[in-house]
């Protein structure tokens, strides 16, 4: 598979023009990157009008993944915005109002997208609520809720896998949305090498209507480097629509950079599903033997480790803290869980060295689990008026009964406690201080 980005800019670094064009560094090598590092240049092509080598490169991702694909340099988030944004052309095209049904655990993106776009939410909940990161929904569940809805939805939007490796059953919802006329679209940012397994669990294989993908988590690609995927039914509808989609929410300036990244990783992925079957085993390898030594895992996700880790005695900072001692870098921690995430890059040689380490670790007494029930909030405003009211910041202790004005988390994990426009009470209040959140923006 060919490599039009990289190609077209290696020659122009061959050629060692007078760069009379952005950006500032002409090429210098301050990072040493910058000679690569070019803008829309004669014969570079446009992200957002691609019909050159952009568009070639898109072209063999599309062969790829089976299905439409395009470039997102700005990750998953900008290609949410556009999800949201295609459904929303959908629903005005067929003369209905657009309206989203949501799984609660969805990315604070999904938030700005619904606020910008002033659209209404319909939020699922699961029916255990252990965890604001997990909302697993069964078909049966989402069958009964659309059954049940007083006005037809446009689409269901879910986040599989989630940020602790929980994966959806994304064939069985998809055949429930057919059978009731909604999109599904599915947020995948973790889990762009599903396509590669064998069998596929890649949401645009099973089903899934609008689909996007952060390359940079779990392929070769530098960070921002992000794939937005469609059926071939809803390209025919709104496939003229998708670069106005992402160029809404983009820099009119997108890194060429990371677009090369995208590009260099084609042939990459040609022989990716071959990797992951030789590397697997050495995942499962080291899952049967933390959870021999006593560690309780919970990823369903194959490159996924998540550890429930009070059942070891530990909080999950702990454990990232004492990973860190070891020169090891964990994606995620907080009171209960440790996330870590993996791919053939790591190598078998360092799922050992890992195992080492974690084993080395004593048992102790288990922790009490978590003491908070994750509990939905009164929405009082809608999400947008929420979020584009003028807010005061306030310590969690004084914002009883005030309204809380934006999603109040960091990235990772980037999943809302509360939504924009919910009364805070003292349960959610509690849920700050667990968390570690100390201040909110309130109304």
């Amino acid at each position: 598979m060919n490599t039009p980005i990289c190609d077209f800019a290696a020659r122009y670094v061959q050629g060692d023009p007078l760069r009379l064009h952005m950006p500032g560094h002409k090429g210098q090598a301050f990072l040493g990157i910058e000679p690569l590092d070019i803008t829309e240049i004669d014969g570079a092509d446009s992200l957002y009008e691609a019909d050159g080598i952009i568009r070639q490169s898109e072209d063999n991702a599309s062969a790829l993944f089976g299905c439409p694909t395009y470039y997102s340099t700005e990750g998953s988030s900008q290609c949410i915005r556009a999800m949201v944004h295609l459904a929303a052309l959908h629903a005005k095209a067929q003369g209905r109002k657009p309206l989203i049904v949501a799984a609660r655990n969805a990315h604070k993106t999904f938030l700005s997208a619904v606020a910008l776009l002033d659209l209404e939410v319909l939020w699922l909940y699961p029916e255990q609520n252990d965890s604001y990161l997990t909302c697993r929904i069964s078909p049966e569940a989402l069958e009964q809720f659309l059954r049940s809805a007083a006005e037809k939805p446009t689409a269901v939007y879910l986040t599989s896998p989630d940020y602790l490796g929980t994966l959806a059953d994304i064939a069985g919802l998809s055949a429930v949305c057919r059978r009731h006329g909604v999109l599904l679209l599915v947020d995948n940012a973790h889990g762009a090498y599903l396509r590669f397994l064998q069998p596929s669990l890649h949401p645009m294989d099973l089903g899934a209507d609008l689909c996007c993908d952060s390359a940079h988590k779990t392929l070769p690609v530098v960070t921002g480097g992000a794939y937005l995927h469609l059926s071939p039914q809803l390209q025919s509808e709104v496939g003229a629509q998708v670069k106005t989609g992402l160029e809404l929410f983009g820099s009119t300036s997108p890194s060429y950079l990371i677009l090369q990244s995208l590009d260099r990783a084609n042939p990459y992925l040609e022989q990716y599903g071959q990797r992951l079957q030789e590397f697997l085993p050495h995942v499962g390898a080291l899952k049967a033997a933390l959870a021999q030594n006593g560690y309780r895992l919970l990823s369903e996700e194959p490159l996924k480790i998540t550890v429930s880790s009070k059942e070891y005695g530990y909080t999950g900072k702990e454990l990232a803290d004492y990973l860190q001692q070891h020169r090891m870098v964990c994606e995620f921690a907080d009171p209960d869980y440790l996330v870590l995430m993996v791919t053939p890059e790591t190598g078998a040689e360092g799922l050992e060295r890992l195992k080492d380490v974690l084993l080395a670790l004593p048992k102790k007494q288990p922790l009490p689990p978590c003491p908070l029930e994750f509990r939905p909030g009164e929405q009082v405003l809608s999400i947008r008026q929420a979020m584009l009211s003028p807010g005061v910041v306030l310590p969690v202790e004084q914002c009883e009964g005030r309204i809380l004005a934006s999603a109040s988390v960091g990235c990772p994990p980037a999943v809302p406690i509360l939504i924009c426009g919910e009364r805070i009470n003292a349960h959610a209040i509690d849920c700050f201080r667990y968390y570690g959140i100390q201040s909110v923006t309130v109304l």
